[in-house]
């Protein structure tokens, strides 16, 4: 976190502060984040007796008044790199996290799903017109050897015959194709089992985890972690006839099949299903050395990259709403990204497209399902690890300010009074500068806690 020096007026305002050092510990609480949320209002804790529904005495008071700041400041948890890189860096630790406990076990996930069968797949997009590229072998169709950070890779090679209208169309039903994918390849899996499709979720279940990423040229492509558990998820072994293969197969089989249904605009009838290149890879354990071998480790980090990125990082688009098309003449993104834009917007008008909502999802190039998705007994939640981290800070806190307070007995238990509104986000810029020369750069002993 850097920051210029701020105005004299607002070095002099913190010269003045009061209580500097618990205006430091404050601004350190945030963890690095640039654009926290501020908050007025006040939090009161009692005890409460569950037997009587008696309210005893105040335990602990807040008033966001009374705090260094003037206000209560809470993270601004945003996953995008480009907007808080600080609660994108915990996003990104979260989502290695989880997936890892899918692929390991741990945080509530028991340790035996690592021997269960496990495939990386990537599923991408269809063509809508060539584009330049890096080929493995030979030059660019433009004849071109391009460097690896050229501007123009992702761009087409003709924009007036590429086909903007359905890149724009598959991206906002990329997450409906995903779910009919996830449908047919439950069949796969029970076909190849011998197996109904009923009588499958008595022998086996599929578990997954996914993230959605943009390639250069705009449209969205998914990322998961495809595992067989037994009939009751990671807890119990999956069945002999499960392998890794068996797995693999199915899901290239399911992918292939899986389309959906599109819209019919001026006579011409869309339908979108995954691209060719469908890739399927086994996943070994996290200790193999070999050279060819995918591990849990390499998997887990290679989709939490992508968990912080949005179309502005790949693309070179937006990463915010647009009120007006006019804000486009005023951004300095690339023309390909622009006619994306430009095209979302104008399909945005049409009356049987309103349930896509593409004017609000027009930065986002028409997509707008979750980045990260999972089955709910793949492994632990986001949800959870958050609660994990907050509790963690709250006994640091207690810690602190050498909290006393006696443990409830066993009839006892704590009431929460709370009451906030919304005050503003970012902190002043003798606050940048304060926060910005005391917080320091790494956070990981507070993540790891969670």
């Amino acid at each position: 976190m850097t920051t210029t020096t701020p105005p004299a007026g607002d070095l002099a305002y913190l010269a003045r502060h009061a209580d500097m050092p618990a205006l430091v510990r404050q601004l350190r609480g945030l963890g690095g984040c640039t654009t926290p949320i501020r908050l007025d209002g006040h939090r009161t804790e009692h005890t409460l007796n569950t037997i009587t529904g008696e309210i005893g005495p105040v335990v602990h008071h807040l008033d966001a008044a009374e705090l260094p700041a003037g206000s209560l400041l809470v993270r601004c948890n945003n996953r995008r790199a480009t907007r808080c890189a600080s609660c994108a860096e915990t996003y990104r630790r979260d989502t290695y996290q989880l997936i890892t406990a899918g692929l390991r076990g741990g945080k509530g996930t028991p340790e035996a799903v690592a021997t269960h069968p496990r495939v990386f797949a990537t599923f991408t997009a269809p063509s809508f017109g060539p584009v330049h590229n890096r080929p493995t072998t030979g030059p660019c169709r433009c004849g071109t050897h391009h460097e690896q950070d050229a501007p123009e890779l992702g761009t087409p090679l003709n924009p007036t015959t590429y086909d903007y209208e359905a890149a724009v169309l598959w991206n906002a039903h990329a997450s409906k194709i995903w779910a009919r994918f996830s449908i047919y390849l439950r069949r796969e899996v029970a076909k190849r089992a011998g197996l109904t499709q009923r009588g499958f979720r008595d022998h086996a279940r599929v578990s997954f985890a996914k993230v959605a990423e943009y390639q250069k040229r705009g449209a969205i492509h998914f990322h998961a972690v495809i595992r067989i558990d037994g009939p009751d998820g990671g807890d119990t072994p999956p069945p002999a006839w499960a392998t890794a293969e068996l797995l693999a197969d199915a899901i290239r089989a399911a992918g292939k099949a899986a389309e959906v249904p599109g819209p019919v605009l001026n006579g011409r009838a869309h339908s979108f299903a995954f691209g060719r290149q469908l890739d399927t890879r086994t996943i070994r354990s996290a200790d193999f050395d070999g050279p060819t071998e995918l591990t849990d480790r390499a998997v887990a980090a290679y989709i939490a990259k992508y968990a912080t990125k949005g179309a502005e990082a790949a693309t070179g688009t937006l990463d915010r709403p647009i009120r007006f098309l006019a804000e486009l003449a005023h951004l300095r993104i690339s023309d390909h990204a622009r006619e994306l834009i430009r095209t979302a917007w104008r399909l945005g008008a049409c009356r049987d497209l309103e349930d896509l909502r593409l004017r609000a999802w027009a930065h986002m190039l028409g997509f707008r399902g979750h980045f990260s998705t999972k089955t709910r007994r793949y492994s632990t939640t986001l949800g959870a690890l958050r609660d994990a981290r907050a509790q963690w800070r709250r006994l640091q806190a207690a810690i602190a300010r050498d909290d006393q307070a006696p443990e409830p007995s066993d009839d006892e238990t704590t009431l929460v009074l709370a009451h906030w509104t919304f005050a503003g986000t970012g902190l002043t810029r003798g606050e940048e500068w304060l926060a910005a020369a005391f917080t320091p750069d790494d956070t990981e002993g507070e993540t790891a806690h969670a």
